[in-house]
C-alpha cells in the first residue's frame, strides 16, 4: 500500500476554511492561532510570513497523514483529503474517540461516514456557519458528489 499525502486540493480546502492570518489571534475555541489554523506554540502578538504559514501547515498535517496511513485503508485521494481537513480542524484525539472513527475502521459505507462527518458543526454548543460550510465541502469531497448542501443555517441532504 502506497503512503498517501494530502493533495493540493486537500490543502486548499483547509486553507479556504481556516483563512490566512499572519498575526496571531484567538480562534473561536479561544486558542492562539496563526497562519492557516496553526496553534502549536503560538503566542498572541506573533507575526509570520506566508512561507512560514505554508511550512506550519505541512508540519501540522504530517501527523494526520501518518495516522490515516496507519489505518491501512485504501482511501481515494479525495477521501483522504477530506479526512485530513476534518481531523486538522477537530484534532486527532476527538477523531479517535468519534463514532466516525469507528465507522471508518469498521468499513462502513461512505454514506454512514459522511453522515457522521457533518454532525461536527458546533463550538460551545452552537452551530457555526464556517463549520457548516466546511463540513459540507468535506463530506461532498469524501463521497465524490454533492450529497449535502447548506440551506440557511442547516445542512441538508440533496
Amino acid at each position: 500500500m502506497t503512503l498517501m499525502k494530502t493533495s493540493n486540493q486537500g490543502k486548499n480546502l483547509i486553507k479556504e476554511a481556516e483563512g490566512l492570518r499572519l498575526e496571531a489571534y484567538l480562534c473561536p475555541a479561544k486558542k492562539p492561532t496563526i497562519g492557516w489554523g496553526h496553534t502549536k506554540g503560538v503566542k498572541l502578538g506573533q507575526h509570520i510570513t506566508v512561507q512560514q504559514a505554508e511550512d506550519m501547515l505541512i508540519e501540522d498535517i504530517a501527523p494526520i497523514e501518518r495516522l490515516l496511513n496507519g489505518l491501512k485503508i485504501n482511501f481515494r485521494q479525495e477521501q483522504f483529503d477530506a479526512l485530513v481537513s476534518w481531523i486538522f480542524n477537530l484534532g486527532e484525539g476527538k477523531f479517535k474517540g468519534s463514532t466516525m472513527y469507528k465507522r471508518i475502521i469498521g468499513n462502513a459505507k461512505n454514506e454512514e461516514i459522511t453522515d457522521q462527518l457533518v454532525k461536527w458543526i458546533y463550538s460551545d454548543g452552537r452551530p457555526l456557519q464556517g463549520l457548516i460550510k466546511r463540513r459540507v465541502a468535506e463530506a461532498n469531497l469524501f463521497i465524490g458528489y454533492e450529497r449535502y448542501k447548506v440551506n440557511k443555517d442547516k445542512i441538508i441532504k440533496v
